[in-house]
């Protein structure tokens, strides 16, 4: 029988603290606070809902984020 798999390790962060930030240098700091995956959307995108442990979600508008959330 095949092992369950191991969900990734979420981070321990507050998305609100990239709200302000320039899209690119908030990126960098996800990733190297352990975000495994990173994804900027422009406003009023169409996404699905799925939840993706290790996700963090950027709305980007102008290069900057106005939104962020985890999944």
């Amino acid at each position: 029988m095949a092992p369950i798999p191991t969900p990734p390790v979420q981070p321990d962060d507050a998305p609100d603290a990239y709200v302000g930030l320039d899209a690119r240098d908030a990126e960098r700091q996800a990733r190297q606070r352990g975000w495994t995956s990173v994804r900027a959307l422009p406003p009023g995108a169409i996404i699905t809902m799925e939840y993706v442990e290790g996700r963090l979600n950027f709305e980007v508008k102008d290069g900057s984020v106005i939104r962020c959330w985890k999944g």
